[in-house]
């Protein structure tokens, strides 16, 4: 299974998606990781080659017979489709998760409290995360308020939701 986690910088995604992982026992591929090992090689930066290695990377571990988390912003209609088409190259099924913080004041908090965990990340202050180019989510997928909850809240209410979609995760034991 592929499950497809996105949202703006700040709102839970990678502590939900690591989470997750953790949980289930699934590989958890993220996007920044990605982008910013090609950024300390030098390589020309193009704002989808991340994105390009990390479909390619979901393809690879999906046909091993893995489950993948893949998290990033993933702002456009193009990104969320490609997603898909990775999952299904690989013949698995994909949910997609957007996860949101709908309390603006907890949200700014945390993205302007937050501290780097990738060496050089240049992490996007308030004003970049309100002027990101995220377009609207055009199709049925999960959405996560990470508002007023604790991590593990959050994952809880994530589960729950994948729970009803597909009751039998892989490695959910811990229920």
């Amino acid at each position: 299974m592929l499950i497809v986690i996105g949202g703006l910088p700040g709102t839970g995604r990678t502590t939900l998606s690591r989470l997750l992982a953790r949980r289930i026992g699934a590989v958890h591929l993220r996007i920044d990781t990605i982008e910013q090992a090609i950024v300390r090689t030098g390589a020309a930066r193009h704002p989808l080659v991340g994105y390009a290695v990390g479909y390619a990377l979901a393809e690879e571990h999906l046909r091993q017979g893995l489950t993948v988390i893949a998290e990033s912003v993933n702002p456009l209609t193009v990104t969320r489709d490609s997603w898909r088409d990775a999952g299904a190259a690989a013949d698995v099924r994909v949910i997609e998760v957007e996860v949101i913080c709908s309390d603006p004041a907890e949200h700014r908090h945390r993205v302007t409290s937050r501290s780097i965990d990738i060496p050089d990340l240049p992490l996007p202050d308030w004003q970049q995360v309100l002027d990101r180019d995220y377009e609207a989510w055009d199709r049925e997928h999960v959405v996560v308020d990470t508002a007023g909850q604790d991590p593990q809240e959050s994952l809880a209410s994530l589960v729950r939701h994948l729970d009803h979609l597909m009751p039998a995760l892989p490695g959910d034991d811990q229920k």
